[in-house]
């Protein structure tokens, strides 16, 4: 079978479409948690009802379940993925607006319109989410992953900001609905760039039934891979960003035992954290142009590990606020690596014809390294002490290096067991 087409358009296009696409999965997102908690706080519902927002950021967790009917049941036009956009982002722009004629209470009526509401928004922002991700796998070749991570994440912290900061702003000035109101015309903006995306190329051996869409992609996954080899793959998904997870549970407990405010930990997080993750994850994406898949997963890595050194130094000898701004910094210049090279990873590993299913169960299996796997970082850092715990973080960097050594060696030129055109005869 000959390679799979490549869409016949400008890479600048395919990179500012994926990147709009981020748009479009980090405003919903926001909406749902930040902005939405930030209204039932100001409206004086109580904090136990507030919390249970949490079990609304459900269908994140669970997408991977009906990923397959994305596979399966394609709307045609534009193309098999842009015509599931559309959907879902109109969809998305209406229960945004909807939110702003929420008027939050104590009264059971009004909490169980904004517990509809919340639910519906995750779930068809997580749907979006599949679609998001198998547009990006499907529409970029190898060469542009690493660009193509880095612009859909600084299109989702775009929104991050424009959700997080803006909308907050207008609340102050002119009430929460005015701020919901705005982020449904952001995330009504990105309807025209989905419009005029580039289109998808076509694919043989397109999914045509149920049980197809459902058993397939495991299926076509084993037989690329092997199943030794589909075990250490799936091994390296899940093991690559741990250390970002160990990290990221007790950042804020460790500053905040450090002596640092509150007030000052949140603006390091929020703004300098987030201005030196975009950093990071432009520069993953041009590096990895440069250095490819397999140099990019080993060096940014090292970075990664690094920023976990960064708080090792800092409980070690106690840097006052240079210290903190350094680790902050280093930290999240790594994240954005990590993360650029992440996706990219992702991305190889799924056939065109399943991407919706494979990509999403993929990030459930990195999910797992978030939750499960870094469930347990408060008790050994209580255990163990802050130096000691940061230096463990960093140390679980190396089983995914003893993975990469098998999987992507420093002088390959691909993922052992990656989706490869030529050899898809499923």
């Amino acid at each position: 079978m000959p390679p799979q087409p490549v869409s016949r358009t400008g890479p600048w296009r395919r990179l500012t479409a994926v990147s709009a696409e981020g748009v479009a999965s980090g405003t919903p997102y926001m909406v749902g948690t930040k902005l939405l908690q930030g209204w039932l706080a100001a409206s004086g519902v109580p904090l136990g009802l507030i919390g249970l927002l949490a079990y609304a950021e459900l269908p994140y967790t669970l997408k991977m379940v009906w990923a397959p009917l994305l596979d399966r049941w394609p709307i045609p036009w534009p193309d098999r993925r842009r015509g599931w956009l559309l959907l879902l982002q109109l969809l998305l722009v209406g229960l945004i607006a909807a939110m702003a004629g929420l008027r939050p209470g104590k009264d059971p009526a009004s909490l169980t319109a904004i517990g509809v509401l919340a639910v519906a928004l995750a779930l068809v922002s997580a749907t979006q989410d599949i679609v998001v991700d198998a547009y990006r796998s499907d529409l970029l070749p190898e060469q542009e992953r690493g660009a193509g991570a880095a612009a859909t994440n600084l299109g989702y912290r775009g929104a991050m900001l424009a959700v997080g900061a803006g909308g907050f702003i207008l609340a102050s000035r002119y009430g929460w609905p005015l701020a919901f109101l705005g982020s449904a015309a952001l995330m009504l903006l990105v309807v025209p760039f989905t419009l005029t995306a580039p289109p998808l190329p076509p694919i043989e051996h397109q999914v045509r039934s149920l049980r197809q869409a459902v058993v397939g992609p495991a299926r076509e996954f084993l037989q690329r891979t092997g199943r030794g080899r589909a075990v250490m793959v799936l091994a390296l998904v899940l093991l690559y960003r741990w250390p970002d997870g160990l990290l990221n549970v007790m950042t804020v407990p460790f500053l905040i035992q450090q002596g640092f405010s509150p007030a000052v930990v949140g603006s390091v997080l929020a703004g300098w954290g987030i201005g030196a993750t975009i950093v990071g994850t432009i520069l993953g994406g041009l590096l990895f142009s440069r250095l490819g898949m397999n140099r990019s997963l080993w060096l940014f890595a090292l970075v990664g590990a690094a920023g976990n050194l960064g708080y090792w130094a800092l409980a070690q000898f106690h840097g006052g606020s240079t210290g903190l701004l350094l680790a902050v910094g280093l930290e999240n210049l790594g994240g954005g690596l990590v993360g650029a090279a992440f996706v990219a990873l992702l991305m190889s590993l799924c056939n065109p014809r399943f991407s919706a299913t494979q990509y999403a169960l993929l990030s459930g299996v990195y999910a797992l390294s978030r939750s499960v796997l870094s469930g347990q970082a408060g008790f050994m850092a209580q255990g163990i002490g802050w130096s000691n715990f940061f230096l463990l973080t960093a140390a679980a960097s190396l089983p995914a290096f003893l993975l990469m050594a098998w999987l992507t060696p420093w002088h390959g030129d691909g993922v052992k067991g990656a989706f490869d055109p030529s050899r898809d005869s499923t």
